[in-house]
């Protein structure tokens, strides 16, 4: 894609979120960054500016508060400082909310995802890069992997809505010629996420000493990826990635729900010096149309010469230190 990576100006949508933020924390922290990080995010309920306490301070970022659909605020960013690339996370994103509410998702993945494809036809010299989930391909037995050539099948509202909106890429990609990328992420975990994931929540129950809810039997299977090794695979598709391919990213960490939860007990005994209580854990009704298995081959970044560095137990091991920090 021949972009110039270290004097780029990089317009991260939802950069006040869990992925989006760890990106632009990874991206400032190379050296060779010369080049400028604005942050569009609405402020939603899972949007924090905490998340960029780190960077407070440095020149090379600007946060501007609006919406991605608001074609007249990405115009103003624009003319304030050419925008090089848009890396885009925001998104609603938990499968739960979008069974109960999926009017938000359509808006936001959807619709959202339209507008900026609209601005940048109107500025096609601009690269598009696009946060997708591993949760577009459907649900996997209890063999193989997804790959890029995996068809589509999303089983809830919110995969169907990132589905819809990988299509929208895609298609403004070929149609128009627009410089586009996509990357499918398994599972992301680490400090910061919002308590209504698997992993963030199950450590703040523990930290509570509350009821450990456990859909089905917990036999349900995911891949996990920790976030900064996501943001890295990110940064190498941009540095490295080619124009209108796609590309997967992978943590190399299966394990089933149940099995997570006894090994973030083990964790949290080391951390807290206390044993959790296994009475507290609590199976629950099944979610509607629950995947049963997500494992991603990454091959395909791997030759771009990205590989993921954090083993899961260090990866939580972190996360359960900053929330502990945050609960105490």
């Amino acid at each position: 894609m021949h972009l110039n990576l270290n004097n780029a100006h990089i317009l991260v949508t939802g950069g006040a979120g869990f992925m989006g933020s760890a990106f632009i924390r990874f991206a400032l922290k190379q050296e060779a960054f010369a080049g400028h990080l604005s942050n569009l995010d609405l402020l939603t309920y899972a949007g924090h500016l905490e998340n960029l306490d780190s960077i407070k301070g440095d020149e090379r970022y600007t946060f501007f508060h609006g919406d991605i659909r608001d074609q007249p605020l990405l115009e103003k960013i624009h003319e304030e400082r050419p925008i090089t690339a848009i890396v885009h996370f925001a998104a609603e994103t938990h499968v739960d909310r979008s069974i109960i509410d999926p009017d938000a998702f359509i808006q936001t993945n959807v619709v959202g995802t339209y507008k900026l494809l609209e601005f940048v036809r109107k500025y096609p010299e601009i690269h598009f890069h696009h946060i997708s989930t591993d949760e577009v391909y459907g649900a996997l037995g209890n063999e193989g992997t997804f790959t890029e050539n995996s068809p589509y099948r999303p089983n809830s509202p919110y995969s169907a809505s990132k589905a819809s909106s990988d299509h929208l890429v895609r298609s403004y990609g070929m149609t128009y010629k627009l410089s586009t990328t996509i990357s499918h992420a398994s599972n992301n975990y680490g400090p910061g996420q919002y308590p209504e994931k698997f992993i963030p929540l199950m450590i703040q129950k523990i930290l509570e000493k509350k009821e450990l809810p456990v859909y089905g039997a917990g036999e349900n299977i995911r891949e996990w990826l920790f976030v900064e090794d996501h943001a890295r695979a990110i940064w190498t598709i941009l540095d490295r990635g080619k124009k209108g391919e796609v590309y997967n990213i992978g943590g190399g960490n299966e394990m089933k729900n149940i099995d997570l939860l006894h090994l973030l007990f083990e964790i949290m005994k080391e951390v807290t010096g206390e044993k959790v209580d296994e009475k507290l854990i609590a199976f629950v009704e099944d979610r509607p149309g629950h995947d049963f298995r997500y494992a991603m081959d990454g091959a395909k970044v791997e030759q771009l010469g990205y590989r993921p560095i954090w083993p899961l137990k260090a990866g939580l091991r972190e996360t359960i230190r900053s929330m502990k920090m945050v609960c105490v």
